[in-house]
């Protein structure tokens, strides 16, 4: 079970699948273009990188859960693979719309591995019940930043 350290462990094992959530620094609120950015950058790993199962993007956070796929080797693409593919992207996407320069994402992620289809359900319903807990939506299909499978 590989483990990577930057200020949090990150714990990696085939065939998991991951709830990961990561917020803008300093409080940066996203606009509605872009978050559209930001969803669409989500969007973009899936059958790529990623099989997507969820993901809401906030005003200030994102809330992912995914399995990762194999790369060419059979291997799972890394989570550092991954959420450097998301995050990298989406910032300079979002820094290009707003002409801002520098990191527009915390640089940690915090990562979970749902140890049962439970959790995993548990994870889901929080992803998709967020807008709604934070009055930004009634129903999830009111939030067009929020997919799910």
């Amino acid at each position: 079970m590989p483990i990577y350290r930057r200020n949090l462990p990150h714990i990696e094992r085939d065939d998991a699948s991951y709830f990961v959530s990561f917020s803008t620094r300093y409080g940066l609120i996203l606009s509605e273009d872009a978050r559209t950015l930001v969803f669409n950058h989500c969007l973009f790993e899936n059958g790529r990188k990623v099989e997507l199962h969820a993901v809401v993007v906030m005003p200030d956070h994102v809330h992912l859960l995914f399995t990762p796929l194999k790369n060419e080797k059979e291997q799972p693409y890394t989570l550092a693979e991954i959420m450097h593919g998301i995050k990298g992207a989406s910032a300079h996407s979002v820094n290009s719309l707003i002409g801002r320069l520098g990191p527009l994402w915390q640089p940690e992620s915090f990562d979970r591995i749902p140890r049962t289809d439970a959790g995993f359900n548990l994870k889901k319903m929080y992803i998709i019940g967020n807008p709604i807990a934070a009055g930004l939506a009634r129903e999830p299909h009111e939030y067009k930043w929020c997919w799910y499978e």
